[in-house]
């Protein structure tokens, strides 16, 4: 029988291995589908937890419980996007780098899936968004104006162009492209 040298020792605690897909290391749209579907959750999970707490000024708890993720993970998984209080409690910084993947109306391409690592860019494209489906529904064209000449900038650092022109929009719109649907990201 073998002995092992005293030095080295066999740990008997099963540790778990660090995921390859360290959200840390997503940078493009392609990297985020790669990630296997419970990933994918956990990301999209975190990131709306992240801004339920900035929006409703809720708990770290309550954001978790309502993403459907353990408070353990949204913490986790959220770096700085997340400020521990005094009181041990944890309130949401006003803006994040956490990686989403948003859907812009863009100037050359329609509508695309942009990667973006900061909160405010990502809300930009939202009410970008919002501001494109009212003109589309009420023919409104007044909050597209705030958009003119502006852009997002993606996770590459990369600037992609807002799309205003409501000639082009129109088209778009009468071509069934830019249906409240194809405004979502894909799941999958």
């Amino acid at each position: 029988m073998k002995r092992q040298s005293k030095g080295i020792r066999k740990s008997s605690r099963h540790r778990r291995s660090k995921s390859k897909s360290d959200a840390r290391t997503l940078i493009t749209v392609e990297q985020f589908f790669a990630l296997g579907e419970r990933n994918r959750e956990i990301e999209i999970a975190v990131a709306n937890g992240i801004s339920l707490m900035r929006a409703r000024d809720i708990s770290a708890s309550e954001a978790a419980q309502s993403v459907g993720i353990p408070r353990g993970t949204l913490i986790r998984r959220s770096g700085s996007a997340l400020q521990k209080l005094d009181n041990g409690r944890y309130a949401a910084q006003p803006h994040d780098d956490l990686f989403r993947v948003v859907i812009v109306v863009s100037e050359t391409r329609g509508p695309v899936e942009v990667a973006t690592r900061d909160s405010r860019e990502a809300s930009k494209a939202g009410k970008h968004s919002a501001a494109v489906q009212r003109y589309l529904e009420t023919g409104d064209d007044s909050a597209l104006r705030q958009f003119k000449g502006k852009h997002i900038t993606d996770a590459e650092g990369n600037r992609v162009a807002l799309l205003t022109n409501l000639d082009e929009l129109d088209e778009l719109g009468a071509a069934g492209e830019l249906s409240f649907e194809s405004l979502y990201p894909r799941s999958k």
